[in-house]
């Protein structure tokens, strides 16, 4: 553990962040899967809804920097790809 005041209050800062930014990335994730799984279960409407929702929330994590705006464009890439197949098969 650091001995210089300004150290010490970093790494509580530091720590604060991390745990606020855990919370996001996890909402996303969780977000994300949830379209996934209807886009494989073949609930097209569903999905079609829980795809903008998980598009929202990695938009939001982007703008914020929590992840960076080329990892949150390529996840939504990756999710309307699965779900315009889907679409296209059905």
């Amino acid at each position: 553990m650091p001995n210089i005041k300004s150290a010490e209050k970093q790494v509580r800062v530091t720590e604060r962040k991390r745990l606020r930014n855990k919370s996001i990335t996890s909402q996303c994730k969780t977000n994300v899967a949830k379209a996934e799984k209807l886009i494989f279960s073949g609930e097209l409407k569903a999905a079609q809804e829980a795809v903008a929702v998980a598009i929202t929330s990695l938009d939001k994590a982007a703008e914020k920097g929590i992840i960076h705006p080329n990892n949150a464009a390529r996840r939504k890439s990756r999710l309307m790809k699965k779900l315009n197949e889907a679409q296209a098969s059905a």
